[in-house]
């Protein structure tokens, strides 16, 4: 499921640091604009320490993880909406991804120079928001134009709708805030889901801190947040440059060693893929045998056949029933055949909806 988050930011915030950190992928790094020119992906592994349990349970041949790509994106400049700088080619790809994390430099750093000359990360937001709101007031209003006309026919009920929704979009626009602070119903963001809007996209601030601020943040931590407090946003802490020297460790113990010294109990890259995971609304299941224990990603929601699908779409075709045994009672009990035994596997039929955590065997027919 080839879904991606694309970091963004200023130049000289941290962004290809924290993707280098992400990903065996080695964006460029150096303290000067533009270094990342070309978007760079990385197809990123999900901690899940579930895998591991069912793994030392199952004791397979392979063992397969869920996966996110991360596309470090070219920093942007003032003037982008209007093709300053690397502008156009930066929201292009913006809109190619599914949700956004937005990187803020949260810390000093006299030998790290910043494009504005000084540090205030409130201010690197209301940039970036600012080129991202001008471009989606671009798009509504060209889109309005032809949309009014439509509904002014009287006869096509969702370009009636969707002109509402454009009216409502324009104001908060127009206004300085982003699309996805308006709330739609069901029926509305059916029509306007194909504006592709980039202030509706699910976004997570990453505050870029130093090692002082790595666990309880500082004054640049605190203004992100009272900035974002009216947004449908999520916000995390973490340290680039400590990331980079936990990266260059080789094994588990000298990196939790490290970690301990810091009074940390995971790499902050691991708590920011886990949100990822999160923000692009994804869930996992799993399927465990002697061949391979293996996490698959569905979105959230997804009914028996559709989770299905992602493993082969003839299994979602020739959907039979699913075995489902829920991951608590695999633990617990220690394995599949103890878990029939006990009366714990379900079957389950079509409108069964997916949980977090299923552990599944589909039967299928084509």
């Amino acid at each position: 499921m080839a879904l991606q988050c694309g970091i963004v930011g200023l130049p000289n915030v941290g962004k290809s640091t924290l993707f280098n950190c992400l990903s065996n992928a080695k964006a460029q790094s150096a303290n000067f604009p533009f270094c990342t020119i070309e978007p760079n992906v990385g197809v990123i592994t999900v901690p899940d320490e579930r895998l591991i349990k069912l793994s030392d349970l199952v004791h397979p041949e392979r063992i397969q993880p869920a996966t996110v790509e991360i596309v470090d994106i070219a920093g942007l400049v003032k003037g982008a909406s209007k093709g300053e700088g690397l502008g156009n080619k930066f929201l292009s790809n913006i809109r190619e991804t599914d949700a956004i994390i937005h990187v803020l430099r949260c810390f000093e750093n006299d030998n790290i120079t910043h494009v504005d000359g000084n540090i205030d990360p409130v201010r690197d937001k209301e940039t970036i928001d600012i080129e991202l709101q001008l471009k989606d007031l671009e798009t509504v209003e060209a889109r309005l134009q032809r949309t009014e006309k439509m509904a002014q026919t009287g006869k096509d009920a969702d370009a009636k709708r969707l002109v509402a929704v454009l009216h409502r979009y324009k104001e908060v626009l127009e206004q300085g805030n982003s699309a996805r602070t308006v709330e739609l119903s069901e029926a509305e963001q059916k029509v306007a889901k194909d504006l592709y809007l980039l202030t509706t996209k699910p976004i997570l601030y990453v505050c870029n801190v130093d090692e002082a601020a790595v666990k309880i943040g500082n004054k640049f931590v605190d203004a992100v947040k009272e900035a974002i407090k009216d947004e449908n946003a999520e916000i995390i802490l973490i340290g680039a440059a400590i990331e980079a020297d936990i990266a260059e460790l080789e094994t588990y113990e000298e990196k939790q060693m490290f970690l301990e010294d810091l009074g940390l109990k995971e790499p902050g890259v691991n708590k920011l893929i886990k949100t990822a995971y999160h923000l692009l609304n994804l869930e996992t299941y799993f399927t465990a045998g002697v061949k391979e224990v293996r996490a698959w990603t569905y979105p959230k929601g997804s009914k028996a056949p559709q989770a299905a699908g992602v493993i082969h779409t003839d299994f979602e075709k020739g959907f039979i029933r699913a075995e489902v045994i829920k991951y608590s009672d695999y633990v617990s009990l220690g394995s599949e055949q103890a878990c029939k035994e006990a009366g714990k596997m379900n079957v389950e039929g079509k409108e069964y909806v997916v949980q977090d955590g299923d552990i599944m065997h589909f039967r299928f027919n084509v």
